[in-house]
């Protein structure tokens, strides 16, 4: 009887497996059954497309939980990625920076207070809350120097176009930047406020000059900013970088902080210590959402900060290959932090190999995505998908003259979660026919998967 019972057990125990491998492998085949029409869809998708078929395409779509690609075209060709490379830096301030920003470096010396810049972009920056870095030096009763020469590099980055030194764009870099670099334009009771105030006296009506629309222009290489003669129009608003110097930064220090600042030549000390100005998330949204080329160019000098006194891009670039992106599957060719430079080229398969470090690294979806651009709700991608209740694609865009870029995450309607890069190069068509023919492929993707 005791052998019968074992039978009936052993019979009970494997009908039961049986039954779980028929339900595995049901859900198994459901699985490879989906990925396989989701393929075939793309891939008619692509063939199909008259948009996409005159230029340079790559496309991956990627399945983190897999770890496999589900559809690639050009997957391994390289592109020109402008502000996709935003995404780098991003990953590169999530490995190196801690929760708060580093803003300033100092030493304490009888009566004085010696300060060094990190790079830090928000010293003042317009659209975030005011740090704790400028309150320490509003708040010290010692006599305040800046000790300057950690950042050795040009002024703006590998490639970047000389001829955009006017556009609000391509604010010029430095180890203590301030105010975005940025000087702020607007119309007031038919008068032209300027913010900071310091530059009022640099603004001069062009009398030769009558063109329209209306726009000041500042002389490359000197803080002279002209504008033409007659009416201001109402509502008037621009953003010009200004030209950085030491006296241009002594000058602003002073005048925000009501007091006197000096400068000194001092190689900065081991034991320097740090003052942390605003916690990271917002800086990063604050470059993510609306894309702001200043800080991501201004970050990479603080994730040089942590390597030493020198600050330099090419050296975060060179650390952060090296140390967090060795196991990359094509050679990226990164020199900027923004994406100006079209001297940068990755792929489609870097782009979704990164932006699944990042999603491992942040381990918070909830975090990252309110982060990151949301189709139909915010940043870059606020026009490029229809508003719903609940976004369901979270990216960043990258845009130049015939280029436009899409690369993040895709939530389809039955849940699941994919990585994609959507890369368009060398187009002559407008950038909107782009835009909406990667919209239409990815609410594809998001319906019916």
């Amino acid at each position: 009887m005791e052998m019968v019972k074992d039978k009936n057990k052993s019979y009970i125990f494997n009908k039961g497996r049986m039954v779980i491998y028929l339900v595995l492998g049901g859900l198994l085949f459901s699985s490879c059954s989906i990925e396989k029409r989701l393929s075939t869809k793309l891939n008619r998708d692509f063939k199909q497309s008259e948009i996409l078929k005159d230029h340079h395409v790559g496309f991956v779509l990627y399945d983190p939980v897999k770890g496999v690609p589900v559809f690639e075209e050009n997957g391994d060709q390289y592109f020109i990625p402008a502000s996709n490379t935003k995404l780098f830096t991003f990953y590169a301030a999530l490995k190196m920076l801690g929760d708060s920003i580093p803003s300033l470096r100092y030493i304490e010396r009888n009566d004085s207070l010696i300060f060094w810049g990190t790079g830090d972009p928000s010293f003042l920056q317009s659209r975030l809350k005011q740090g704790n870095a400028w309150q320490f030096l509003k708040t010290t009763n010692r006599k305040l120097f800046l000790a300057s020469g950690r950042h050795q590099e040009p002024f703006y980055g590998k490639g970047w176009s000389w001829d955009d030194y006017n556009d609000y764009y391509q604010a010029e870099i430095n180890e203590f930047p301030m105010m975005d670099n940025l000087v702020s334009v607007r119309a007031k009771q038919g008068k032209l406020q300027i913010l900071p105030k310091s530059f009022q006296a640099c603004f001069v009506v062009d009398s030769g000059r009558t063109q329209k629309p209306f726009n000041v222009l500042r002389k490359s290489g000197e803080n002279s900013f002209h504008y033409p003669q007659g009416s201001i129009p109402e509502g008037f608003s621009q953003e010009i970088p200004y030209k950085l110097s030491l006296s241009t930064t002594l000058t602003l220090l002073s005048d925000t902080l009501h007091k006197p600042v000096g400068l000194v030549e001092m190689k900065m000390p081991e034991n320097a210590r740090t003052i942390y100005n605003v916690p990271k998330d917002p800086l990063l949204k604050a470059m993510l959402q609306p894309s702001d080329n200043f800080i991501a160019e201004q970050l990479l000098l603080v994730c040089s900060d942590q390597l030493g006194e020198e600050l330099s891009t090419e050296k975060t670039i060179q650390y952060v290959l090296k140390t967090y992106l060795s196991d990359l599957p094509d050679s990226a060719v990164w020199v900027d932090g923004s994406g100006l430079s079209r001297m940068n080229l990755f792929t489609p398969r870097d782009m979704v190999v990164v932006l699944d470090l990042i999603y491992k690294n942040v381990n918070d979806r909830g975090r990252l995505f309110d982060l990151l651009p949301a189709g139909g709700k915010s940043g870059t991608l606020k026009n490029a998908y229809p508003k719903t209740d609940t976004p369901f694609v979270f990216g960043k865009t990258g845009t130049l003259s015939n280029v436009h870029n899409q690369s993040g995450y895709i939530l389809t309607k039955k849940g699941k979660l994919y990585i994609y890069s959507f890369m368009n190069n060398n187009f002559v068509a407008p950038v909107s026919k782009i835009r909406n023919e990667i919209g239409r492929i990815i609410m594809g993707v998001h319906e019916k998967f």
